[in-house]
């Protein structure tokens, strides 16, 4: 058997000082010579848990895909409140482990995923619950100044829009080497390339399966980035 490794950190100073990091690889690392494998591949996701976009996710499924090995996690119980990661696990046809739940299964990850989500909208219930009832008692809810503190701080509306395109620029780069393979071997149609990304187990930045519409704009986006590095 042969793992390909999954890690995830939540911050960036996480990743650089291996906080976290380095008892993921331990625990994957004891899992492989306690099952006489081999560790052929290893991919590290610095993001946060609520984030659904996972590029280093989506590679490392579909080198296990293509390889046949089996993907290898450290904890999935620190995973059990991300419904999108459980949901493109247990759809993705790959084998996997977790190193502190190798008995999971397709099951497992359906239901941590339903309980996930379920939890998810009650907290969001509670949260708006909470705030009615602030409200009601007269509380002033917000922060009346908080457009100017923006502004002042510069993150304002114009920042959080140029992060975001610039997180969706990042993401399409990363998938620029697969879809110039998809036009070389002749599958040059949007709906070809999106079968093609389906099949490799590659998910959309919001997690979901690929459909013509959200090729149509990954191609935009990379004529986009093409365009602009040849100014």
């Amino acid at each position: 058997m042969r793992f390909v490794a999954y890690h995830r950190v939540s911050t960036a100073r996480q990743g650089r000082s291996g906080l976290g990091l380095e008892t993921q690889k331990v625990a994957i690392d004891g899992l492989a010579a306690e099952r006489g494998s081999d560790v052929i591949a290893a991919f590290t996701e610095i993001e946060s848990g609520k984030v659904s976009d996972r590029p280093e996710l989506a590679k490392a499924l579909h080198l296990a895909k293509v390889t046949g090995s089996t993907l290898a996690i450290a904890r999935l119980d620190r995973l059990s409140r991300n419904a999108a990661f459980l949901l493109t696990l247990r759809d993705s046809g790959v084998r996997f482990i977790a190193a502190d739940m190798p008995q999971a299964n397709d099951l497992t990850v359906g239901i941590m995923a339903l309980v996930a989500e379920q939890e998810r909208e009650a907290i969001a219930r509670r949260t708006r619950e909470a705030l009615a009832a602030a409200k009601a008692r007269g509380t002033k809810l917000g922060n009346p100044n908080g457009a100017a503190a923006l502004q002042r701080a510069g993150r304002g509306n114009a920042a959080i829009l140029k992060a975001i395109s610039a997180n969706a620029d990042a993401y399409a780069a990363s998938l620029q080497p697969f879809v110039v393979d998809f036009r070389r071997s002749g599958r040059t149609s949007l709906r070809a390339i999106a079968e093609k990304l389906n099949e490799r187990s590659t998910v959309t930045r919001r997690g979901g399966r690929w459909h013509v519409s959200n090729v149509r704009n990954l191609l935009r986006r990379m004529a986009q980035e093409h365009l602009e590095a040849n100014r």
